[in-house]
């Protein structure tokens, strides 16, 4: 069957609305892409060689994928993932595609469906639509443009017009690969975002190993609490040189609280000594949240919150096969009591940029749009992970517009480790925008110059701003 790409996909039937919709989608279609939070590795830029194959390309990165194939019980050795105890996998890129393209059609009207048909077309040229019959030619043709130089992870930057892409790197990254880019004379703009979770997270299992690596890099002995709070400083320092406008922590909860210098001091002792409670834990996360805080109000990073992921949720398949398989599960999370702390002696600060994202939509009406719309530092995230989709980002204009307006969110995250997923997420989103502002014109909401500038702002303008780019 040919690939069903409507210039109107996503757009409502109502013939009012849906013209409305296509002049507001018109109107940024071509715009550069804003991209200021992802997970793409710099190592691709750095070195610009060719993909390998449209396996390790469009597969290998995807947990989307994973989890989706893993739910139909589809085993994940089938599809080349390496086990941790070295047991043989599929190596035959052809046989993982065929199975893949096997079951496609399980993802039609998710995301990750609208998002590979865009890619599919647009990105690589391919007029049919994916099953067991062409997979192979498909897989060919795929294979084929990648060995071209206008696929050349470079030349796809350009292509896509990708104004500013962000990385996300860890405490102890030496930022090689970023030091590369700029070395090279390329254009381009990829910088990285700080990323501390594993020297923060003591209850994880390479917290120690971590903060060797963080006291070898930073060039200073971590014996203390105050030692490591000044490696930290200088590591977000680095960072800076290098082009980072924001940070980011992963937690479970976005507990904030204030550790005394000496109680913070015995924590981090004990910690260092393997003696930490999971209590301990739990508290110095709290607090080192309020310290990120702290110390973006003195450089000036945007800092960013993702609560609520329960990673690695399915056992077997972490000890088997390790993180990031498809088997993280959102969790409930309570922001208005956590967040008080942090809110209290920061939200008003004019220096303090701060970004919350949730993985629980029930929390986006009933605390996180009232704080953003309250708080002057405070802004809400886009739709993330699990509610990127169609429905999932209408439910969150929805609920948030309301009480927080447009301008106390932050516009659209690609949040993706696939560069060839970047535009179709961008156009994905940009459409459910752009409908979303012609339903509110065609009930006379709002006028069309309202319209017309917010259209403006989420597609870019929001990021810009928010990000400081």
């Amino acid at each position: 069957m040919p690939t069903n790409l409507h210039d109107d996909r996503y757009f409502d039937p109502e013939p009012a609305v849906r013209a409305i919709a296509r002049e507001l989608f018109a109107s940024v279609r071509d715009e550069p892409l804003v991209c200021p939070h992802g997970h793409v590795d710099p190592a691709l830029f750095a070195r610009n060689e060719p993909f390998s194959d449209p396996v390790e390309l469009i597969v290998w990165p995807d947990h989307y994928l994973f989890r989706m194939l893993h739910s139909r019980g589809i085993p994940l050795e089938s599809l080349g993932v390496r086990a941790r105890d070295g047991e043989a996998v599929e190596t035959d890129r052809r046989k993982i595609w065929q199975i893949f393209a096997d079951n496609f059609f399980l993802f039609a009207g998710t995301p990750t469906g609208m998002w590979l048909s865009h890619e599919f077309a647009e990105v690589f040229g391919i007029t049919e639509k994916l099953g067991p019959e062409n997979a192979q030619s498909i897989y060919d043709q795929i294979d084929a443009v990648l060995k071209t130089p206008e696929f050349l992870p470079r030349s796809l930057h350009e292509r896509f017009d990708i104004a500013v892409l962000t990385t996300t790197d860890r405490a102890a990254d030496r930022l090689e690969f970023h030091q590369a880019i700029r070395d090279s004379g390329w254009g381009g703009r990829v910088i990285p975002c700080f990323r501390p979770d594993e020297v923060i997270d003591m209850a994880g299992a390479t917290w120690r190993a971590s903060i060797d690596e963080l006291s070898e890099v930073s060039g200073m002995a971590i014996g203390s609490y105050k030692d490591f709070v000044r490696a930290i400083e200088q590591r977000r320092e680095f960072f800076k040189s290098m082009g980072a406008r924001s940070t980011d922590q992963g937690v479970l909860s976005p507990l904030t609280a204030e550790l005394s210098a000496a109680k913070a001091e015995a924590v981090f002792g004990r910690a260092l000594r393997g003696k930490a409670s999971a209590r301990d834990a739990g508290a110095f996360t709290a607090h080192m949240l309020v310290e990120m805080a702290r110390m973006s109000i003195d450089d000036g990073l945007v800092m960013q919150i993702h609560p609520g992921s329960y990673r690695n949720h399915n056992n077997g398949l972490f000890e088997r096969f390790g993180p990031d398989r498809g088997a993280d599960i959102p969790v409930r999370t309570e922001f208005t009591r956590n967040l008080r702390f942090l809110l209290n002696k920061h939200g008003s600060d004019p220096c303090l940029s701060l970004i919350v994202f949730t993985l629980d939509e029930s929390a986006y009406s009933r605390e996180l749009a009232p704080l953003a719309g309250h708080y002057p530092a405070l802004k809400l995230g886009p739709p993330w992970w699990f509610h990127d989709s169609l429905e999932g980002m209408l439910r969150f204009r929805e609920a948030v517009t309301g009480t927080a307006g447009i301008y106390n969110t932050v516009g659209f995250n690609d949040d993706t480790r696939s560069l060839p997923s970047i535009p179709a997420r961008h156009d994905l989103s940009r459409r459910v925008d752009a409908n979303w502002l012609a339903r509110l014109c065609a009930a006379h909401v709002i006028d069309r110059s309202d319209a017309q500038r917010m259209m403006g702002e989420l597609a870019s303008g929001l990021a810009k701003s928010a990000y400081k780019l």
